[in-house]
C-alpha cells in the first residue's frame, strides 16, 4: 500500500475524490447562491420586480451546501465535537471513548441515510413552489450525507483499529 493511502487503501483515494467532488459542488452552489441573491437585490430595489423563485432556489441550495459540507467535515474530522470530556481520561479510556464516538457516528449516519431516503420518497410527488421540481430533491442531501457520514466514519474506525488514523 502506498504511503499516502488512507486506512482503506485505494478505497480511501476514492473517498478523497468524493470529498473533492462534494467540495466543488458546494463551492459552485455558493457562487450561484451569491449571484442569485445579487439578482434578487437588483430586481427588488432597482427594477422594482422581485424574482419570486430566488427564495425557494436558495433554500434548495442551502440544504445541499449544508449536508454535503457536513459530510466533508466528518471525513476531515473538523465537525463539531466535545473533546474535553474524553481528554481528561488516561489514553486507554480515551481510545474506548473514541471508538464509541465513531461507532455512534456510523449509527447516526445510517439512520440519517435511511430516514432521509424515506423522506425523499415521501416527498417526490410534491412540487417545490415556484421551482416546479419534486420536493424530494431537497431531501436527497439528507440521505447522501447519512451515507457519506457512515462510510467516512467506518473509514475512521478502520484507521483507528489499524493504528493508521489521526488522533480524534
Amino acid at each position: 500500500m502506498a504511503h499516502n493511502d488512507g486506512p482503506l487503501g485505494p478505497l480511501s483515494r476514492l473517498l478523497d475524490a468524493v470529498v473533492w467532488l462534494c467540495t466543488v459542488i458546494t463551492g459552485i452552489l455558493m457562487v450561484i447562491l451569491i449571484a442569485i441573491f445579487g439578482w434578487l437585490v437588483w430586481g427588488r430595489y432597482v427594477m422594482n420586480n422581485t424574482p419570486t423563485w430566488v427564495e425557494q432556489a436558495s433554500l434548495m441550495m442551502i440544504v445541499w451546501i449544508t449536508f454535503l459540507g457536513a459530510a466533508v467535515g466528518v471525513r476531515k474530522q473538523v465537525h463539531l465535537s466535545i473533546d474535553f470530556v474524553r481528554e481528561v481520561f488516561p489514553r486507554p479510556i480515551r481510545e474506548v471513548f473514541t471508538l464509541i464516538s465513531i461507532l455512534g457516528m456510523v449509527l447516526f449516519g445510517a439512520i440519517m441515510a435511511w430516514q432521509g431516503w424515506l423522506l425523499m420518497q415521501t416527498n417526490m410527488d410534491r412540487l417545490v413552489p415556484m421551482l416546479d421540481i419534486a420536493e424530494g430533491w431537497r431531501d436527497l442531501p439528507i440521505a447522501l450525507c447519512g451515507v457519506l457520514t457512515a462510510v467516512f466514519s467506518i473509514e475512521h474506525l478502520v484507521g483507528r483499529i489499524n493504528g493508521r488514523s489521526k488522533d480524534a
